[in-house]
């Protein structure tokens, strides 16, 4: 079923979220944040700590993956961005990784993250609510509430930004934009070494930038561990789950947002493997959404390959 028109169906799950929460932090994601190994019975490959992460280590040779990459990439219309970096040592790379590109949906995550840090500041309350607005707020594609909300209707902050990560929901956006002003949004992703920040007010972005962001999304589950165990977990459960994560084996956690417009399919993400790493990967000039999506998951894979073959160093 083209993506697209699986819309709708997908929408139910908000149901789910009020009725069935999501558990609180995968063990991938628990061990990373807090730092302590968690004992489970049936255990897949293991999962390095946040402690043994940061732990000094010899950086690996990306060189020949970034060039199985561009040999993959060559000849293809569409244009490619890429941004890698491996968590243990640092090390990065990126092809085309500044090149400007529409964020689709994953301008949602510098959002969600930066009321994620107003609250772990004291600054708002995760049960401040804020009153839909049609005028302003509206808008069709992913989500429920454009089939849900009425004027007048009140959210709270902690619902906003759940449906804004896991069902990508495009009022639940705008309504935190509007609550947390464009402006001020724009300063935090700046502030965290973003380079194209809403050109024109356009929702414009890179690789680069995007993987800037999902490095502070670990940082900030580093200095909070609650509230980013809490991020981690809603992004490693969405309901469009088949970009990064499309071709990896299922027991992987791989906290991500995807994002999609005509012509453009995005995915970033961090991949919890036996050695973690930040894959970021926005394709512009696409015909087909699946099959934009099909690509990012093959890329993805070819990554993870590599990634595993290098090992803890």
């Amino acid at each position: 079923m083209h993506r697209s028109c699986r819309r709708l169906l997908l929408t139910v799950a908000l149901v789910l979220l009020l009725i069935v929460p999501f558990p609180l932090g995968s063990l991938a994601i628990k061990e990373y944040v807090t730092g302590e190994r968690v004992s489970r019975a049936a255990s897949p490959p293991g999962y390095p700590t946040r402690a043994e992460v940061v732990l000094p280590a010899r950086a690996p040779d990306y060189t020949p993956l970034r060039e199985e990459l561009l040999r993959y990439l060559d000849g293809k219309q569409a244009t490619y961005g890429i941004y890698f970096k491996d968590l243990i040592s640092g090390t990065e790379f990126g092809i085309n990784d500044r090149e400007p590109i529409h964020a689709a949906s994953t301008i949602k995550v510098p959002v969600v993250l930066y009321l994620n840090t107003l609250a772990a500041q004291g600054k708002v309350k995760w049960d401040d609510r804020v009153t839909y607005q049609s005028d302003v707020d509206y808008q069709g594609g992913a989500g429920i509430l454009q089939f849900a909300a009425r004027d007048g209707d009140r959210y709270s902050l902690r619902v906003l930004a759940n449906l804004s990560v896991t069902i990508s929901d495009n009022i639940a956006y705008r309504m935190l934009v509007r609550y947390l002003g464009k402006e001020k949004i724009a300063q935090f992703m700046c502030s965290l070494g973003g380079e194209v920040v809403f050109p024109d007010g356009v929702a414009m972005t890179t690789a680069r930038d995007m993987g800037r962001y999902i490095q502070a999304v670990l940082d900030f589950a580093e200095q909070h561990p609650e509230p980013g165990r809490r991020l981690l977990d809603d992004l490693a459960n969405p309901i469009y789950h088949v970009g990064l994560p499309g071709e990896l084996p299922p027991y992987v956690t791989v906290a991500h947002k995807e994002g999609d417009i005509w012509g453009v399919t995005n995915d970033v993400g961090v991949v919890f493997g036996s050695r973690p790493y930040i894959l970021c990967v926005l394709i512009k000039g696409v015909d087909d959404l699946d099959q934009g999506f099909a690509e990012i998951a093959h890329i993805s894979k070819i990554v993870y390959d590599y990634q595993e073959g290098v090992g803890n160093g």
